[in-house]
């Protein structure tokens, strides 16, 4: 018989935004701050023999949704584009606007839609303590992932309470 031994393992936790990100620049500006102001108090770390910073980007992922609709306004159509970088995304938004042979095979007019437009960004983070954890941030929740220790959490949960921009949306009624 084959026996499965338990492992301590890492933990996940998520927080859903009671209101979350309204735009591609709020967003921006609160990931650059939780860099920059680094108020989590993480610790900068060596690894194969290489320093690396307190909290830093791992993975960014930006989506830009798009309506095609006929001379009448019918949707006729719809497209959604992913970005791994901001200035992609941007970019990306203004190439499918203009693209002509891609208005004609639609047979009508684009129209992004930035509120239904989706981001997230993963920051590896190092501990104080010298635990490492990821935080990710998306235009609707935060998750805190690949954590061992409870305090890690509670010091997060603490930071994300002081946060206005992390008002947490009731349990179980993610909005």
């Amino acid at each position: 018989m084959v026996i499965f031994n338990q492992k301590t393992g890492t933990k996940n936790a998520v927080r859903y935004l009671k209101n979350p990100f309204p735009d591609i620049t709020t967003f921006d500006a609160f990931v650059h701050s939780l860099i920059q102001k680094n108020p989590l108090g993480c610790t900068s770390y060596m690894s194969a023999k290489k320093n690396h910073p307190p909290v830093m980007k791992v993975r960014e992922m930006y989506t830009a949704k798009f309506v095609y609709k006929n001379t009448k306004g019918k949707r006729i159509g719809h497209g959604l584009d992913m970005y791994n970088s901001i200035e992609g995304y941007e970019d990306g938004i203004a190439a499918v606007i203009s693209n002509m042979a891609n208005l004609a095979a639609h047979g009508g007019k684009v129209r992004h839609i930035p509120g239904a437009d989706l981001f997230s960004v993963m920051l590896k983070c190092h501990d104080p303590e010298g635990g490492m954890y990821f935080l990710s941030i998306a235009r609707d929740r935060v998750t805190l992932s690949s954590y061992s220790d409870e305090t890690i959490r509670r010091r997060v949960e603490r930071w994300a309470d002081e946060v206005p921009a992390l008002k947490e949306s009731p349990p179980g009624n993610p909005e």
